[in-house]
């Protein structure tokens, strides 16, 4: 009895059907929240149906990621609000956890304030460890920030004399709060208090834009405090953009572009990276760039703070592989990678990562969200999200990040 042709091309489509579906379930992995106990929680979206991406990135045949799209512009404007009225009453808050954190701190304290009326006093910044603290100037531009927020907060460079425990209540306030809940739950407080100090917590990591529109004051209020407010002090730009110089150049030399990894093996390590695919290592790294066609001689920065034997995966495909130790500045290292650096590491890894030519998030969670914002707001919009189902010629525009492909990036509500 002879094969009806229909029951074949039933029976290929079926197949095909099968594996489309479960590479779609292998992004969704990384796509997935982890745990807030690990630093880098958080979502992204998933990656599958891209088809708009060619027109915008394609690769040559050297295997180079050519880019070609216009740079954004801020749709923000500071000309729409009202210059704030005084009040007596202070805004206090610090920065934890690192910068991707700061980011957003930064962005719920301004809001808050503005909302109040209330002065914003300039925060400390505190490490993870007990007593580790530093003064924002020692790694932000302090005039820069005070300077971004004429006319929309007002701004304390230091803590007033008369804040005591007994007129400062302490709220912990969700992750982009919003005007309801500031008027429900803080604005009470500051009333009968007079002063507050904030504490964001993190609900939920996803950075893509909200269903309904933002007023249009809030949204520029937001904007400006998340992508113009916060800039480095001189001396740490001056190490991320030698850093960032010596890595462009070392790709130059073999006409490829420098690829920024953000890939911790401690992270790894962690409970919520544990048998998942929210977390890539290093050998899963390498050869998905290998798959994608980067140049061997392609410079990668791994934000890993010392070489570790487990990274020589990446290595032996990539030569020019660097952690930090390897490509900073010897006459910086003292200060920036010694024991109590960890804060200078940190914005060290978000800068670099933001400001690479090409950047792979091995972690999903807030740094890439954080990332990926200030990468769109740059114009650098190569975000290649891994996935170890990619054949052997993929094409890098069906692994870009669903924040940029999609434009679910609330960056996306900020530059137009």
């Amino acid at each position: 009895m002879g094969i009806d042709p229909r029951q074949i091309v039933a029976g290929v489509l079926t197949v095909t059907m099968f594996v489309m579906l479960g590479n779609m379930v292998k992004r969704e992995h990384f796509d997935a929240p982890i745990s807030h106990h690990v630093n880098h929680a958080g979502s992204t979206q998933s990656f599958d149906d891209n088809t708009d991406l060619e027109k915008n990135f394609v690769v040559n045949s050297d295997g180079q990621v050519k880019e070609e799209g216009s740079i954004l512009r801020p749709c923000w404007s500071k000309s729409i609000l009202e210059e704030p009225e005084e009040t007596k009453g202070y805004v206090t808050f610090s920065l934890t956890n690192g910068p991707e954190y700061h980011v957003s701190q930064i962005t719920d304290a301004v809001i808050v304030a503005r909302y109040l009326k209330a002065t914003l006093v300039i925060p400390d910044i505190r490490g993870s460890e007990p007593g580790d603290r530093r003064n924002f100037e020692d790694i932000y531009d302090i005039e820069k920030f005070v300077s971004s927020l004429e006319g929309v907060v007002k701004v304390a460079k230091t803590q007033p004399a008369e804040l005591s425990t007994k007129n400062l209540a302490v709220l912990r306030i969700p992750n982009r709060v919003t005007e309801d809940y500031i008027a429900s739950e803080i604005e009470p407080v500051f009333k009968t208090k007079g002063n507050v100090r904030l504490a964001t917590y993190f609900p939920s990591v996803n950075m893509k834009k909200t269903r309904t529109p933002e007023p249009e004051e809030r949204n520029s209020v937001g904007c400006l405090a998340m992508f113009g407010t916060l800039e480095l002090q001189p001396e740490v730009r001056e190490v991320v953009d030698s850093m960032i110089s010596r890595l462009k150049t070392l790709s130059r030399n073999s006409d490829s572009e420098f690829v920024a990894v953000d890939l911790r093996l401690d992270m790894l390590e962690q409970k919520g990276c544990q048998g998942s695919k929210k977390c890539y290592g290093p050998q899963e790294i390498a050869l998905f760039l290998k798959k994608l066609g980067f140049d061997k001689n392609s410079a990668i920065y791994l934000t890993q703070s010392r070489w570790d034997s487990n990274l020589d995966t990446i290595k032996d495909l990539f030569p020019k592989t660097y952690t930090k130790e390897g490509i900073m500045p010897m006459a910086k290292k003292e200060k920036f990678l010694g024991s109590d650096s960890s804060e200078y590491e940190k914005v060290i890894d978000f800068y670099v990562c933001s400001e690479s030519d090409v950047y792979v998030p091995a972690i999903s969670g807030l740094f890439y969200a954080n990332v990926a914002g200030k990468r769109i707001g740059l114009g650098k919009t190569k975000i290649v999200v891994p996935d170890d189902s990619a054949s052997g010629s993929a094409n890098i525009g069906n692994y870009l990040s669903r924040y940029v492909s999609k434009k679910t990036h609330m960056a996306y509500t900020c530059f137009c």
